[in-house]
């Protein structure tokens, strides 16, 4: 073994054993002061070192007569908002546990619910909170449905979940009216949703608000496609502070779920203009996707060999040149990327499996809005609360 090698899978396992053993619960929140339940805005943060806050807000001051949060509609672009210092240590793993003690319980409930009457929406959910945190960060815009929002992009066609999502909502909002978002509640059911395929739990830190914001050019601008170059793909994860663990660790998601033929046309029958098919896919397996793949409308498996199972042979179908999309063969190709696909393809499957739980923690952090005036509480999760479009 090359020492290069050894070093990518020691980084590997001290990344995820210091994220996995860590405790989440914030410094700030050590020594909580129930007369304080502010929690401080990006200004605020700004400007003054952290303060000690409530982790159980409960919205009170942030709530007008009228039970709408005052809040101005932020018309930054999103990529201005992703410099700015992190805010995600003001959130808590004790954040509802005097608001809505049960909240864990009714979204465990509902996820497993829904996942045995339909197993393929973990990878849904999984997916869903992905083009979330994609754009604005981890904020339930995906979840907005108005003209013109990130729902109705184009990019966004094929998600699947709402209904879920508006299932735990509607629950959770019978149990503790104007309290939980539908930001934290897309987040721990990604979490559940994944935990009941295979995946380590890990602890969902909450505090998020709701943003106020969807906007569909941004995100058929931003969100991967899969035919992106590796360059572009390490560029994007970087911008919402995610790295080349990540990128790698948590395209292994697509070891479940299918995709729409219509984006591997290309590869199939006229790869960069050639006429011909992407001589990199192996032949048996491009013969494979031309028999599922006659029609553009058509669904087939991201992978091939254990489309139901999640596990690590998705890295080793990428050594095999039997990557779906093009992106997921580019990490095996480029040279940044594919000493991370052999560790991961040929270490053992729990540290694929330990590394996306700790990744997953990552990308639910994800530019969050915490500030009483950043975002809100939705009642329903598909329109703000006060609808000025």
């Amino acid at each position: 073994m090359s020492s290069s090698y050894s070093f990518l899978v020691l980084l590997l396992v001290l990344s995820a054993v210091v994220l996995a053993s860590a405790d989440y619960k914030p410094a700030n929140y050590n020594d909580v002061n129930d007369d304080d339940n502010q929690v401080p805005s990006s200004q605020e943060y700004k400007q003054n070192k952290p303060q000690s806050g409530n982790p159980t807000d409960e919205n009170e001051d942030d709530e007008d007569e009228g039970g709408l949060i005052n809040v101005g509609i932020d018309h930054r672009p999103w990529t201005s908002m992703l410099s700015e210092p992190s805010l995600q240590s003001y959130l808590s793993n004790e954040y509802y546990q005097k608001s809505c003690p049960n909240l864990e319980e009714i979204i465990h409930n509902k996820v497993a619910a829904w996942i045995k009457k339909d197993a393929t929406i973990a990878a849904s959910i999984l997916r869903l909170h992905f083009h979330d945190c994609a754009i604005r960060g981890c904020d339930a815009s995906i979840l907005l449905s108005h003209p013109g929002s990130e729902r109705d992009a184009e990019a966004s066609k094929t998600l699947r979940g709402f209904e879920l999502i508006d299932d735990i909502k509607a629950e959770v909002e019978k149990k503790c009216p104007k309290t939980v978002s539908c930001a934290d509640i897309l987040t721990a059911a990604a979490r559940d949703a994944t935990v009941a395929i295979g995946v380590p739990f890990w602890e969902v830190p909450y505090g998020r608000k709701d943003g106020l914001v969807s906007i569909a050019k941004e995100a058929d601008y931003a969100v991967p496609k899969g035919r992106e170059s590796i360059t572009t793909l390490i560029e994007f994860f970087q911008s919402i502070g995610l790295n080349l663990i990540d990128l790698v660790v948590l395209s292994g998601a697509h070891t479940i779920g299918k995709c729409n033929c219509g984006v591997i046309q290309d590869r199939l029958y006229n790869y960069q203009g050639t006429g011909k098919a992407d001589p990199t896919i192996d032949v048996k397996y491009l013969n494979f996707l031309k028999r599922k793949c006659k029609r553009a409308s058509e669904y087939v498996e991201l992978d091939g060999e254990t489309p139901t199972t999640f596990d690590s042979m998705y890295y080793t179908n990428l050594q095999m040149n039997k990557g779906l999309l093009k992106t997921d063969q580019l990490l095996n190709s480029d040279s940044r990327t594919s000493g991370l696909v052999d560790a991961m393809a040929n270490q053992p499957e729990w540290l694929f499996l330990q590394q996306f739980s700790v990744s997953m923690v990552k990308l639910g952090n994800t530019q969050v809005l915490t500030g009483r005036k950043e975002g809100e509480i939705r009642t329903k999760c598909s329109s703000i609360n006060s609808a000025n479009y």
